[in-house]
């Protein structure tokens, strides 16, 4: 009895719930305006990195705007944009960098003004033109920021992807920069030579201009051991630009390879100027090192202020180009 009581009201609930269900649900209003936006795309691997040729040539760096959203844009879309440096200070605060801002006159963008047209879903390739050469030109072997803004635009802006940070460095390319004949240079002066323990070729200072990589100049260690800071005085017979020296340590393993290196310069022999340091690695291969500004000079002083596990330092070869 009390079985046909509850079956009923069992009954009556199923039929609330099957009457209540719908083939259809209104959903709200989804403009599909509302998701189309512009952006750089550039701008998605932040920032975008650029290793110049130095070149008498404009070098080049590409950006652009871009439309998402669910379909093409119904009419043209008109974009600016502008270079805004005052965003360099604020990148360097929050990523822990130290980027320079790139001189007036250093950049040029090809356009400010941009459309994307209709039924299409990009501006283009746009260009920054930036010189590495001559004046107004970065300086080479430094780390430049340029901010590329979408200034403005009528569609809305994806605010998050409205600006590329081009990273900009000018490297010299080594293949356009050949080795200096040596065969006018002289040792002029130097530190210290081993002239007994090396054997009877090794050891001296001569070893680093026979163009022979297992001969090797080691400063001096029989009878005393002078440390740091090592030097060697060369005359190139003639004036030269210099762009960069390269260092091939003594093929052997062991202690004493240069690590840290001074260059200074004269015209004279008698007035010195400090043009470069280079850090260099322990390894035997070839080490080519770029002057960060290109120099003229007729004499070198190589200083060796600190070798590799050693107060003593050797050398192989050194070249100039």
């Amino acid at each position: 009895m009390h079985l046909n009581k509850i079956f009923p009201c069992i009954l009556l609930l199923f039929i609330i719930f099957a009457s209540s269900c719908k083939d259809h649900f209104d959903l709200p209003v989804q403009p599909v305006e509302d998701y189309t936006k512009v952006y750089m795309p550039q701008a998605v691997n932040n920032p975008k990195s650029y290793v110049l040729k130095i070149s008498d040539s404009l070098q080049e760096m590409v950006y652009s705007a871009t439309c998402g959203g669910q379909d093409y844009p119904p009419a043209d879309i008109n974009i600016t944009f502008a270079v805004n440096n005052q965003l360099v200070d604020s990148f360097n605060r929050v990523n822990g960098t130290s980027y320079l801002t790139m001189p007036d006159g250093s950049y040029e963008l090809t356009a400010l003004k941009a459309t994307i047209a209709h039924g299409t879903l990009s501006t283009g390739p746009l260009k920054v033109l930036v010189k590495t050469a001559g004046p107004e030109a970065i300086s080479f072997m430094k780390d430049y920021l340029l901010p590329v803004s979408i200034l403005s635009a009528t569609e809305k802006i994806n605010a998050k992807l409205a600006t590329t940070f081009f990273k900009v460095r000018a490297e010299p390319d080594l293949n356009d920069y050949p080795i200096y004949d040596r065969s006018a240079w002289k040792i002029i002066d130097f530190s210290s030579q081993e002239v007994n323990g090396e054997g009877p070729v090794n050891g001296r200072v001569g070893c680093i201009l026979d163009n022979k990589p297992d001969t090797y100049w080691h400063t001096q260690w029989q009878g005393a051991s002078p440390g740091p800071p090592h030097f060697i005085t060369i005359d190139m017979g003639e004036t030269r630009t210099l762009h960069g020296l390269a260092f091939l340590a003594r093929q052997a393993d062991g202690g004493g390879k240069p690590k840290e290196v001074k260059l200074q310069v004269s015209m004279d022999n008698v007035s010195w100027e400090d043009a470069a340091a280079f850090s260099l690695g322990n390894v035997k291969e070839n080490q080519p090192q770029f002057l960060t500004i290109f120099r003229d000079a007729r004499y070198l002083k190589i200083v060796v202020l600190e070798s590799y596990n050693g107060s003593y330092t050797h050398l192989a070869e050194l070249n100039a180009f």
